[in-house]
């Protein structure tokens, strides 16, 4: 089946329609895998998280488009050690009031949009998250003009 796909996808790149997105995150496997191995397949990393440990994580992230953010840990050894799916609704609960931006970003990785509200004094992130009764949906994280949190919200932008 992922062989039909990457035929399809190549014809629509021959024909320069971008409608494919292969990720195949099911190749890299933990303690099996290396760094180079995991850049070769999926490329730069959006963004490159220093961890206390001695080990490295890398993010990549699907939004806007789509509704995952893999975190993708290497350990000295250069193998990856862990992946995981981070836009989860564990992950989203763990927002909490006074949380930094820092933090947010650590934990759910690049966001889809941001938009200031100038007259309530807020900023809002955003992420898409899988759909809700068919509607593209939203997980929002309302900050204050320090960067702290003020509160989580959902919204759902209805199909035409």
């Amino acid at each position: 089946m992922k062989s039909i796909l990457r035929l399809l996808c190549g014809w629509l790149s021959v024909l320069g329609i971008s409608a494919c997105d292969v990720f195949d995150i099911e190749a890299i496997k933990p303690g099996v895998t290396t760094a180079l191995e995991v850049r070769d397949r999926l490329g730069a990393p959006n963004t490159e998280w220093r961890n206390g440990d001695g080990t490295v994580t890398w993010e990549y992230s699907r939004q806007p488009e789509g509704v995952t953010c893999y975190m993708i840990t290497i350990g000295r050894d250069q193998r990856v050690s862990a992946v995981e799916q981070v836009i989860t609704e564990a992950n989203m609960a763990r927002i909490a009031p006074r949380w930094t931006k820092a933090q947010v970003s650590r934990l759910l990785g690049r966001h889809r949009s941001v938009e200031r509200f100038d007259l309530k004094h807020e900023e809002v992130w955003d992420w898409n998250i899988p759909r809700e009764f068919g509607d593209e949906t939203f997980f929002n994280v309302h900050f204050d003009p320090e960067g702290r949190v003020l509160r989580t919200s959902r919204s759902n932008k209805p199909r035409p």
